[in-house]
């Protein structure tokens, strides 16, 4: 607030005073703020602490010379833009080779020395030496500020290539799932969330605990073999808002991600539809649960001959996981529910993801799977010819659907 402050003054001040007196002005608010005062100023102002320092003696001076100094001495103001001119201004060259250092891509060398090293100020200071300019890391930083640079993260945008269809498929899942709804018959979104290594690790975020007593963790990363990770497959229904995660202890393969629509739909879904004929899943197209995976359709048959269910499914387009429902509806809150929290042994695990609430609703049960899922399980073609499958007129290869083998010629509405 104070720093605020300070440079609200300073700019209705600096306007009308010499440099004397702007520089006697900055010295006398770091004067009155005391320890730390000419650090504050000077960042608040953008006068440099030496200027500030000099003007502080300066301050001290005047004020007890002042009796003693003679009605006839006239002290020197320095006329509005004399003195030592600064590099900036004087060395025509400065500006764009900095430039090409900090964007050795689009303005400079591709070969910049500094291309894979960390851009600091002494770094960049240090080649512009080596080129030839006269400059401090000070100067840098003033220099940056005028060309607009900061210190920025990465910002995820890029979705990669998109499909030309990408907005039509999303249209034709759209219209599926309000049939699906309108009939009322299940509509879930599927998906595998992020690996967890289990252990005291640290976990992101923060929770409340008492002050000066934060939860302490493992210093390295490295994954405990008896503990290992876990793998959550989680399943989300559209219509109820309500979510299930399977946590796997094994590898997340198609079959882990079958098991899982099987546990949900032995746990929740069933009970919640009874009448239901026909199942819609919305999935990424990729992972266990890809458009291409045999395994995904070989065993999503065996769902269907063991409930009767018609199975729907509507791949996501390339390049849009981010958009899976499932993504922001239901593991966007997991997230949030054990944000600061170690992961410390699989009940915890279990526990923190079926505590999971929202204020719109949401519940979510949960249950641990020990289950071994081999890894690199081959289809054949002669049991893919099994797969009783008829894909719809628009992308086959993402929208489709897989009948009960004991029912292959009952009609349904696709």
């Amino acid at each position: 607030m104070e720093k605020e402050l300070i440079k609200e003054r300073f700019k209705l001040l600096a306007p009308l005073l010499n440099e004397r007196n702007l520089r006697l002005y900055v010295a006398a608010e770091a004067t009155v703020l005391g320890r730390g005062g000419i650090t504050l100023v000077s960042k608040a102002t953008g006068i440099s602490r030496p200027t500030i320092t000099t003007g502080c003696k300066h301050l001290l001076l005047d004020q007890t010379a002042k009796e003693n100094a003679p009605s006839s001495v006239v002290v020197r103001i320095r006329k509005k833009g004399g003195g030592r001119k600064r590099i900036i201004d004087v060395d025509d060259t400065l500006r764009t080779d900095s430039e090409g250092l900090i964007e050795p891509v689009t303005k400079g060398d591709p070969q910049s020395p500094l291309r894979w090293t960390a851009k600091s100020v002494r770094n960049l200071s240090d080649e512009l030496k080596k080129m030839g300019h006269t400059i401090s890391h000070r100067m840098v930083a003033e220099l940056l500020h005028e060309l607009n640079y900061s210190l920025q993260a990465n910002r995820k945008t890029s979705e990669g290539s998109s499909h030309p269809d990408r907005n039509a498929q999303f249209e034709y899942i759209s219209q599926k799932v309000k049939e699906f709804q309108f009939g009322s018959q299940p509509v879930i979104s599927v998906d595998a969330k992020k690996k967890e290594r289990v252990g005291d690790f640290k976990n992101g975020g923060r929770e409340l605990r008492p002050k000066g007593d934060p939860e302490k963790v493992r210093v390295y990363d490295f994954e405990i073999p008896e503990l290992g990770k876990v793998a959550p497959y989680g399943v989300y229904d559209q219509i109820h808002n309500t979510g299930w995660v399977n946590v796997g202890t094994d590898h997340d393969t198609a079959t882990f991600a079958v098991e899982s629509i099987r546990k949900w739909w032995q746990t929740m879904g069933w009970e919640t539809y009874q009448e239901a004929d026909r199942l819609l899943i919305t999935a990424d197209g990729g992972g266990s649960n890809g458009s291409r995976v045999r395994l995904w359709k070989t065993e999503l048959q065996k769902f269907a001959n063991e409930t009767g269910l018609v199975i729907s499914v509507c791949h996501l387009p390339p390049g849009t996981s981010k958009w899976n429902k499932i993504e922001h509806r239901l593991f966007s809150y997991i997230s949030q529910n054990w944000r600061g929290k170690p992961l410390v042994s699989h009940e915890v695990i279990v526990n923190l993801i079926a505590s999971t609430r929202t204020r719109m609703g949401l519940t979510v049960k949960c249950q641990l799977d020990t289950n071994k899922y081999t890894k690199g399980t081959k289809v054949t073609d002669e049991e893919l010819r099994q797969v009783n499958i008829i894909r719809d007129e628009f992308h086959g290869e993402w929208n489709y659907a897989i009948h009960p083998n004991f029912a292959q010629n009952v009609n349904v509405i696709l």
